[in-house]
């Protein structure tokens, strides 16, 4: 496909407001990333994690991918502006396409304005937050027996799992103000069996779109 048909299409899909772009939002168990790649194929949306933008990066050693290594090998945070560079070029690699669901990013207030600046260069804009609502006891039974059968070490101690939520309380629960500033906002009962969590997603976002019309 040239570029040229490429913005053409990407252009009518704005014009015609036939985008959905979402963000998945919830605490460590959640089950953000597992609901992201049911949603995805209901809805024809490009799911992008972060986790999987920052592994294809350093798989394939790309510039920002090395980068984003050297902050991680010294222990440090890896900064804002990689992250966002690294959505920049995920997003033009999808485009044109019917909506984005984001997992995993934004983490802070910070990083969400970034994501609206970001977006807004290609006429953009995200459409709605969901949350999954579930409580922290939930988490953390859920946490541990992922830990059994993923070997993650981070999964396997409560207390680094009640550090991790904790810190979620501290950084993300923000951008719940954030959002429903601008009518972006919205939680659902993240409790219960999977087909019903996802049902109740779908509902929602049903809702929304038969009301945009």
């Amino acid at each position: 496909m040239s570029i040229l048909i490429k913005l053409y299409n990407w252009y009518i899909c704005v014009i015609k407001n036939n985008m959905l772009n979402l963000i998945l939002f919830g605490k460590p168990g959640s089950g953000k990333g597992t609901q992201a790649s049911l949603i995805k194929n209901k809805y024809n949306l490009v799911h992008i994690s972060t986790g999987d933008v920052f592994r294809k990066n350093m798989s394939n050693k790309t510039d920002l991918g090395m980068l984003a290594k050297g902050y991680m090998e010294k222990g440090e945070l890896v900064p804002d502006e990689v992250t966002v560079n690294m959505l920049k070029e995920e997003l033009e690699d999808h485009l044109p396409c019917e909506g984005f669901i984001f997992d995993g990013f934004p983490r802070t207030t910070y990083q969400a304005e970034k994501l609206d600046v970001l977006l807004s260069k290609y006429s953009l804009n995200i459409h709605l937050t969901v949350a999954l609502d579930v409580d922290n006891g939930t988490l953390i039974e859920r946490l541990l027996n992922r830990g059994k059968s993923s070997g993650r070490a981070d999964d396997q101690s409560e207390d680094k799992i009640n550090i991790r939520l904790q810190e979620y309380d501290k950084k993300t629960k923000p951008l719940i103000e954030f959002y429903t500033k601008q009518n972006k906002y919205k939680s659902i009962n993240g409790m219960g069996d999977l087909d019903d969590i996802t049902t109740r997603i779908v509902n929602l976002l049903d809702n929304y779109l038969n009301d945009r019309g």
